[in-house]
């Protein structure tokens, strides 16, 4: 009896042990979970909020990067930066961890500016350069009040950049899907098109047949100089600032996190 005690008691403590293994493992592998649309100012419906957490979920389980929106129309005497950088500190955002990888779009109604901070894995994708295409992107959205589209396409951008290498143009024709397409009908075209051609056989006579070599000679060579031509072109103008006022880019938290940044007016 009692050696039937012994190894009930023993098994139950193996079996809590492998459960605590268990636990712990999924614990640690599970990324942070926590809200992700943060709409202080009311310019979403419950239903447009629920839509675009579940995007901003899916998006950002892909890429292993929590993907926020937070609007405001107050604050609290900070500029839109600072603004960003506190909420980071303070709601310790991020996929893997808190405080760990992240990217934010912060839509300040009160001086009608935005701004845009990638944290590490976010950081490193999404560049000021890369921020800045996003809010370029957006910001004729938020201009027509059309917060919901303004902000889906701010997850689905977040999203396809990250997918790219870093230091490459993620608007480069190369990544485009309707050109990708057209590339392959036109390469599919011309293997075809030499397979044909080379399906007829093997063209065996030439000029050979018909020219006779030993009696046939040069009459006369000239070569005649018609005119040189020169052509000037405008040399392009690199100022470019569409999508409204552009101001810095990254920085450092107060709490030491660094960051990348894109800011301007909507």
């Amino acid at each position: 009896m009692k050696r039937h005690i012994s190894i009930s008691i023993a098994l139950f403590f193996t079996i809590l042990f492998f459960c605590m293994i268990i636990l712990v493992n999924v614990t640690i592998a599970a990324p942070y979970a926590g809200q992700r649309v943060y709409d202080f100012a009311d310019l979403l419906t419950v239903d447009e909020i629920g839509e675009l957490e579940a995007i901003s979920a899916q998006y950002s389980a892909k890429r292993k990067t929590d993907i926020v929106i937070l609007t405001t129309r107050d604050t609290a005497g900070k500029d839109v930066v600072q603004f960003t950088e506190d909420f980071y500190d303070r709601e310790a955002l991020g996929y893997d961890r808190p405080h760990g990888n992240c990217v934010i779009l912060t839509v300040d109604m009160q001086h009608t500016e935005v701004y845009l901070a990638g944290f590490y894995r976010g950081e490193k994708y999404l560049d000021d350069n890369r921020l800045d295409l996003i809010r370029n992107k957006i910001t004729p959205d938020l201009s027509r009040e059309d917060y919901y589209k303004a902000f889906k396409n701010f997850i689905r951008l977040s999203y396809k950049y990250m997918g790219i290498r870093p230091g490459i143009n993620p608007d480069n024709i190369l990544f485009s899907l309707w050109f990708q397409i057209i590339v392959s009908l036109v390469t599919a075209g011309i293997v075809v098109g030499i397979m044909a051609y080379n399906s007829g056989g093997k063209v065996t006579v030439g000029e050979g047949n018909y020219r006779d070599i030993d009696n046939s000679r040069i009459i006369q060579r000239r070569d005649t100089y018609i005119r040189t031509s020169t052509i000037r072109h405008k040399k392009p103008s690199t100022d470019n600032n569409s999508g409204g006022r552009i101001s810095g880019g990254g920085g450092v938290t107060t709490g030491g996190h660094s960051h990348s940044g894109s800011r301007g007016s909507f």
